[in-house]
């Protein structure tokens, strides 16, 4: 399913998520929480996408390096810790890409926002959506990040790509999405908000068929690895 920018910024604009337990207690209901509401931190995280030449679009993700205290080697996206000085999710998430991996902020636009995640580590995290409309060098930080990859965002719409997967943990079953691409295991909180996000675009076309003027930015950056 190859959904434009226009569709994707329409539908987060109009998706009502789900009356549940949302991040990682959505698939395990049963398991104890180890953080009451009022003490998880505040996180967010971004959500990038990234047109290619031919019209389509993936999704930027980092690999974390093996020497980090938390979540070492895993793949996660751009992301972190509210800072006192953030104005809101959206510069936390912007702030965070850019000390990661060297976003020129100027040159992506947030086009919407998912609903909050909530992981079993204590952390409540916003994933804000946004789309790279400038070219964009990455430069890593090599105290945080591993290697940049992305996936195309129609391998991770395809019906069975991404699915949930299961393992044992303390004592009992832990069920959570994963979905693999190009030899990199994308799974935990990063998948179920991908899963999120798959869930708030993949709803029906939208209502208005008026064809919008193309954007001044909607060519491609070019993105280099």
């Amino acid at each position: 399913m190859t959904l434009s920018i226009a569709d994707i910024e329409q539908r987060l604009k109009g998706y009502a998520p789900p009356a549940r337990e949302n991040g990682d207690y959505a698939l395990n209901p049963g398991m104890t929480k180890k953080k009451r509401d009022d003490e998880l931190r505040d996180a967010a995280v971004l959500i990038l996408l990234v047109p290619k030449e031919d019209g389509s679009l993936s999704i930027l993700f980092t690999e974390r390096t093996k020497t980090l205290h938390a979540h070492a080697g895993q793949i996660s996206f751009p992301g972190g810790g509210v800072d006192k000085d953030d104005k809101d999710n959206r510069a936390t998430a912007l702030r965070e890409a850019a000390e990661e991996i060297g976003l020129n902020i100027s040159g992506a636009r947030v086009i919407g926002e998912l609903e909050d995640y909530v992981t079993r580590t204590g952390f409540r995290v916003k994933p804000v959506v946004a789309v790279l409309e400038k070219d964009q060098v990455w430069t890593p930080n090599p105290g945080e990040v591993a290697k940049i990859f992305e996936v195309p965002l129609d391998f991770i719409l395809t019906s069975g790509n991404l699915a949930e997967e299961s393992l044992t943990f303390e004592g009992g079953e832990r069920r959570f999405y994963a979905v693999t691409y190009d030899g990199n295991h994308i799974w935990g909180a990063t998948a179920g908000m991908l899963k999120d996000f798959s869930d708030a675009i993949a709803g029906p076309p939208p209502s208005d068929k008026t064809v919008s003027p193309a954007r001044k930015n909607d060519a491609p950056p070019k993105s280099a690895l």
